[in-house]
């Protein structure tokens, strides 16, 4: 369950692309106090839930004030039960540009723990964490959690359907590159009603756990949020599927139909 908790995160990371390829807005589509809940299902149980939040923080880097971003997820009802997770992600950004410069995270998954930290020097193309030194091959590089919320501020205006493209990202001791590709537009019923959104399909490696035909699909609000609204793959047996549960504190109003 672990892996797929980490999938889905990395499903919503996905859109993190090169902003040189696609630059970012004039500002951030989030703000202070947003709020999003969201729930991982297996078939119709579901198996764990996380909530992700934006604050501001009273830490400074480089003379640079910044956002605190956070992630707790936990597994729910029978899952927690046989194998509890209780996950925390702290990611420190700057207000302007959403480049990440400090990430830490609190690994508690049944018997195992872990604490990683990690500092961002994007102009040198270096991560210094407590599991060593790490060269990244752009400017751009970010942790999971700050590469959500960059994703959401870049101009996708100009992407075409079946555009592919690839990010950055900085994970436990290494930096790796996914590719992800536009499918298109889609209508998705969601809790929160019928959202018109975009849809993006985040490279997958076939393994124990995935069919070797299986693609992971990520859906985006296609307005000024572009909050995530749902995330699905099919496994071996079944299909494991995310979905927004509630949004408190958006800039803009959901495009609904």
């Amino acid at each position: 369950m672990k892996k797929l908790i980490l999938l889905f995160i990395t499903a919503i990371a996905a859109l993190s692309l090169n902003a040189q390829e696609l630059p970012l807005k004039k500002e951030p589509v989030f703000q202070e106090g947003e709020t999003l809940q969201y729930k991982l299902r297996y078939g119709f149980i579901t198996a764990a839930e996380a909530t992700i939040k934006v604050t501001n923080s009273d830490l400074v880097f480089d003379n640079q004030p910044t956002y605190k971003l956070t992630v707790d997820a936990q597994t729910s009802g029978t899952f927690d039960v046989f194998y509890k997770i209780r996950d925390h992600y702290d990611s420190y950004i700057d207000k302007k540009d959403l480049l990440p410069y400090f990430y830490q995270e609190n690994i508690r998954e049944a018997s195992y723990k872990r604490q990683d930290k990690a500092r961002f020097n994007q102009d040198a193309k270096k991560i210094v964490s407590n599991r060593g030194n790490f060269n990244t091959p752009t400017t751009q590089t970010f942790d999971l959690v700050s590469a959500y919320y960059f994703a959401r501020s870049l101009d996708i205006s100009k992407l075409k359907v079946g555009d592919s493209f690839k990010l950055n990202y900085f994970l436990q001791d290494e930096v790796s590159a996914l590719e992800i590709e536009y499918v298109g537009k889609e209508t998705i019923k969601s809790k929160l009603g019928n959202i018109r959104c975009l849809k993006f399909s985040p490279s997958i490696k076939p393994g124990r756990i995935f069919k070797k035909d299986s693609r992971l699909y990520l859906w985006v609000t296609d307005d000024g949020n572009r909050v995530p609204v749902k995330a699905q793959v099919e496994i071996l047996v079944g299909a494991v599927t995310m979905e927004l549960k509630s949004a408190a504190g958006l800039k803009y109003a959901l495009a609904k139909e």
